[in-house]
């Protein structure tokens, strides 16, 4: 059986964001219930060096529509990262969703030894098309995701894995 690098990605990630958005629609429900600061949430995180729970939404975001575009071979829009409440970061997030679902299966397909090449700082990488969205970028927003769930979870918010997971 063959699944195509549309099947692999497209669908997984609107999957894995909307569940994220719902992660945090709870975290909106939480806030309200419990009378909590919102930034308590938002600006909180699991240790001094990890970075906070708005940037780990932001950089799942950034990652999977990049990986799409990418793949695609169009220009990655780019986020202004100015978000400031729950309902800024599920905008942000019902945005990318929208952006991933504008593509189409012949964009993608055939991409799997499609040179990738990333940048940071001075420093690239080179990836072919599978490698880049199975050993990179679909790990990398689920790490994000995760790590989302687990501030969430630490501050009480009542989610658990049937949340994380939603409905494949």
């Amino acid at each position: 059986m063959h699944i195509s690098m549309y099947l692999a990605s497209v669908p997984r990630l609107v999957n894995a964001l909307n569940n994220l958005s719902h992660l945090l629609d709870k975290a909106q429900l939480h806030i309200e219930a419990k009378k909590i600061d919102p930034a308590t949430l938002i600006e909180f995180r699991l240790y001094p060096d990890m970075l906070n729970m708005t940037r780990q939404v932001q950089i799942a975001s950034d990652t999977a529509k990049g990986v799409i575009a990418r793949l695609a071979g169009v220009e990655m829009p780019a986020y202004e990262d100015n978000e400031k409440s729950i309902a800024d970061l599920k905008a942000r997030i019902a945005k990318t969703v929208a952006y991933i679902q504008s593509f189409k299966p012949e964009q993608i397909d055939g991409t799997e030894d499609k040179d990738i090449v990333t940048k940071r700082g001075e420093k690239e990488t080179h990836y072919k098309g599978m490698q880049f969205l199975l050993g990179h970028a679909i790990p990398n927003v689920y790490f994000h995701i995760t790590t989302t769930y687990a501030i969430l979870r630490h501050n009480g918010v009542e989610v658990g894995k049937r949340d994380y997971l939603g409905t494949p």
